[in-house]
């Protein structure tokens, strides 16, 4: 019966936690519409969305690596590369680009992975070399330059540009990438085992779980869905930089302590990180309309993600804070 009531204040916990997200986006977007009538158009939100889409990618990649008790630090360089990536291999293999810039980021991921497990590095510290490596390579592939896709390349971004049934197509991807990362959480063994691992590896271990893989696989999503970002920010944009995400590792992260998933994983999703994404969109949007100056986001954002962190961490699961 113990055993019983314990389960039972486990899930209110999660229940009540999962809430605060979606009420504080509703109290944030009530606050800016009564600040700044009109905000609630449709245009607006259109445009809310568009913005967040990226950012969310980027998020959701990184839910999964905070899910299994991990963090991906290497997300904005891997962003970056497949940016690059995509400017130059455009306007010779056209289409092509985009699936090659997207398996770098596979590809960087895994070896994130590899790093963390096999090596027995801990996960911030493998990321950020990797990270540092893929940087390095970005700016080596660009010459430190930011590159512009020539014409005949920006026929094949026309799409990402587009609209699709009266929404702009970046949204639908988004939207895409939600279902899917959302699914594969929810209804596959990974799923299950991801948020196993990040509940308790040594009874994961015991419940006969491939912890090695599993891990492995939530880098290599995270790397995945960070290339994916990448090349979309580069359609936008028109052109690919070593620069081009390095302010959005912050608000990535945030998005998803935010969104309510524990820092210290098995607790949360790629629905509660959306709604963080969001969130962190109406933040931004409420400091232009403030007047806060646009260089200190990362400030605001740092003090938001302090709070989540404090807030949601498990110290059951950490003896000593170090």
């Amino acid at each position: 019966m113990e055993r019983f009531n314990d389960i039972k204040s486990l899930l209110a916990a999660g229940w009540v936690q999962g809430a605060i997200s979606p009420a504080l986006l509703v109290v944030l977007v009530l606050i800016i519409e009564v600040a700044a009538p009109g905000f609630l158009t449709s245009d607006t939100l259109i445009l809310l969305l568009s913005n967040t889409a990226v950012l969310f990618i980027l998020a959701a990649g990184v839910t999964f690596v905070i899910l299994i008790g991990g963090i991906d630090l290497s997300i904005q360089s891997v962003a970056s590369l497949a940016s690059v990536i995509l400017a130059q291999l455009l306007p010779q293999i056209g289409m092509l680009a985009f699936p090659v810039a997207i398996l770098s980021g596979l590809a960087f991921g895994i070896l994130s992975g590899y790093v963390h497990v096999r090596l027995k590095v801990p996960s911030f510290v493998a990321t950020l070399a990797t990270g540092g490596v893929v940087a390095g390579i970005a700016l080596w592939a660009a010459a430190g330059r930011a590159i512009t896709i020539e014409e005949g390349g920006r026929e094949n971004t026309a799409w990402i540009n587009g609209t699709f049934a009266g929404l702009p197509t970046v949204i639908w991807i988004a939207v895409a990438i939600g279902i899917l990362a959302f699914v594969g959480l929810r209804y596959t063994r990974f799923g299950r085992h991801s948020l196993a691992v990040g509940a308790g590896e040594p009874a994961a271990i015991a419940a006969g779980i491939n912890v090695e893989r599993t891990k492995i696989l939530a880098f290599a999503i995270s790397g995945m869905l960070a290339a994916i970002a990448g090349t979309i920010l580069a359609a936008r944009l028109s052109s690919g930089s070593p620069n081009l995400a390095n302010q959005l590792l912050l608000p990535a992260i945030a998005a998803v302590i935010v969104g309510g998933t524990a820092i210290t994983g098995g607790l949360g999703g790629v629905a509660r990180t959306a709604v963080g994404a969001l969130i962190i969109s109406i933040v931004r949007i409420g400091m232009t309309f403030v007047g806060i100056n646009i260089f200190a986001e990362n400030v605001v954002f740092g003090a938001v993600l302090i709070l989540a962190v404090a807030i949601t961490i498990d110290r059951s699961k950490i003896a000593i804070i170090k």
